[in-house]
């Protein structure tokens, strides 16, 4: 079954903490695919990924810009899997794909992202929890501690 992981934002904010996720992703030889609940948090996220450091370059696109297939960060709002991703983050709201559909059992992770600030966010995080967890799905969920690291709780 898929790993899922349900990563609790306490301190840091999403634009923070992405980044580093989607590094670790490239460094395993996985290809991501970052599903954003709108247009506009894309384009956040595209501009995100070029500009966060100066140090690091992460190779990706939106998709509709260039061959989503070759792509190894792919940012999207659609349901597909354009560019062959071993992981799915879903990030601002994203809603998940059918926790019992071919592409969520297609995938190595899912790691669905979510502000532990925002009590709807919250409770959309606990609803989807249940229903990846009913599907049998690896289920783990990580909270930051307080120097900002992320910790496997459950």
């Amino acid at each position: 079954m898929t790993e899922t992981l349900f990563y609790h934002l306490e301190r840091r904010e999403l634009d923070d903490a992405l980044p580093g996720l989607i590094e670790k992703t490239l460094e395993r030889g996985w290809r991501a695919m970052i599903r954003a609940e709108s247009a506009d948090r894309a384009a956040a996220i595209d501009n995100l990924l070029w500009t966060y450091s100066e140090q690091t370059f992460l190779p990706h696109a939106q998709a509709g810009d260039g061959e989503a297939s070759r792509q190894p960060v792919l940012i999207t709002v659609e349901d597909d899997n354009a560019n062959n991703a071993n992981v799915l983050f879903l990030v601002g709201g994203a809603a998940p794909p059918q926790w019992d559909s071919a592409l969520a059992n297609s995938l190595t992770r899912i790691v669905l992202m979510f502000d532990g600030r925002d009590a709807g966010a919250l409770a959309t995080a606990r609803a989807s929890w249940k229903d990846a967890k009913a599907a049998g799905h690896d289920v783990t969920y990580w909270k930051e501690s307080p120097s900002g690291k992320f910790e496997k709780q459950a």
